[in-house]
């Protein structure tokens, strides 16, 4: 059974930093390329960022040079580094597995359960 685990998130101020992580199970995660999705209250599921399986990433334009994705394949995990944090960036965060390692292909079959990250002073 797959299963994929957010946790991280919480209440910071804005300029403030968090890192999310989610490990995964069930899947080999070494050979899948791993992404992370967030969405705001009303507004639809965007995505953030991605990395392939050779590590190399890609991001939303909106948080490049803010955010940093990267992975651990020995714990089976992938984490998303969040500096210079703002109140837009205030959502729902999703770990996806699974999908294309091009940020403009689809996301894959596989999600976790989400994690709150409010930005808000």
């Amino acid at each position: 059974q797959v299963q994929l685990v957010e946790s991280g998130g919480g209440l910071v101020q804005p300029g403030g930093s968090l890192r999310l992580s989610c490990a995964a199970s069930g899947i080999t995660f070494g050979i899948l390329a791993m992404r992370w999705y967030r969405q705001a209250p009303g507004k639809q599921r965007e995505l953030v960022a991605v990395i392939t399986s050779g590590r190399s990433r890609s991001y939303a334009e909106s948080v490049l040079g803010r955010f940093t994705i990267s992975r651990d394949n020995a714990k089976s995990t992938v984490y998303l580094q969040m500096n210079s944090l703002k109140p837009e960036d205030t959502a729902v965060y999703y770990c996806n597995a699974g999908g294309s390692p091009s940020f403009a292909g689809p996301g894959g079959a596989y999600w976790g359960q989400g994690t709150q990250v409010t930005v808000s002073s």
